[in-house]
């Protein structure tokens, strides 16, 4: 008896999985018709748990404020703290504002600086991930927790492998990245040698706007989708 109850709860579960597959083609497609109509645009990371009095909150309003003045759009992960203020710099100059939201069990509801109709609500994390990938210019990471450190690290690792083409990934807050950097050269490159020389090479610092765009905008690359 106990055989055939297990074996009745493995074909749920194979019944259960059928459908998800619907479910995550579902928030692909949705995904794809949106971005796709929206252009040029640079996908901007950060803690979820930043308050607007904090500097590098002010920073990213700054940043998107530059970035929409240049002709691109911009993509958040379209929650509160980093999020809300990229969102809330390309609102306030008429730029297109784009969120990517997650349903969470705490802390993630979408921000109101985000254009109705370029708010997409994720279920799924690797989907989500496909959309920052896929549409973002640029990748610019201000400092963040798990999820920041989770989202620069696969960005590097498909561009490392040739997953995606090229594109610029600047990190902004130096002295918060500056542990990060130094264990990376010293342990990843030069004594473990885990990582080649060039790698850190796909990685750029800076906390001077201007030059965040001048990277951008001379980087030797076409404005299209990543893959």
């Amino acid at each position: 008896m106990e055989k055939l109850h297990q074996d009745k709860t493995w074909q749920g579960l194979k019944g259960e999985s059928s459908w998800r597959i619907f479910k995550i083609m579902s928030e692909f497609v949705d995904g794809f018709e949106t971005m796709n109509q929206i252009g040029p645009c640079i996908s901007i990371f950060g803690s979820a748990r930043t308050k607007p009095d904090d500097k590098y909150y002010q920073l990213a309003v700054d940043l998107a404020k530059a970035l929409v003045e240049e002709g691109y759009g911009v993509i958040t992960g379209g929650g509160p703290g980093i999020m809300e203020a990229a969102n809330k710099g390309t609102t306030e100059v008429g730029g297109k504002s784009v969120g990517l939201n997650i349903a969470l069990p705490h802390e993630q509801s979408h921000n109101p600086y985000i254009d109705t109709d370029k708010l997409l609500n994720h279920r799924y994390f690797f989907v989500r991930k496909v959309m920052f990938v896929k549409y973002g210019q640029a990748f610019i990471f201000l400092p963040g927790g798990f999820g920041t450190l989770d989202e620069l690290f696969e960005c590097l690792t498909l561009i490392q492998t040739k997953k995606i083409s090229k594109v610029p990934v600047i990190l902004m807050g130096a002295e918060f990245w500056s542990g990060m950097m130094e264990w990376t050269k010293t342990v990843l490159r030069d004594q473990e040698k885990t990582i080649s020389p060039k790698d850190i090479d796909l990685i750029q610092i800076t906390d001077d706007i201007g030059e965040v765009v001048r990277i951008i905008n001379d980087f030797e690359g076409t404005l299209q989708p990543n893959f």
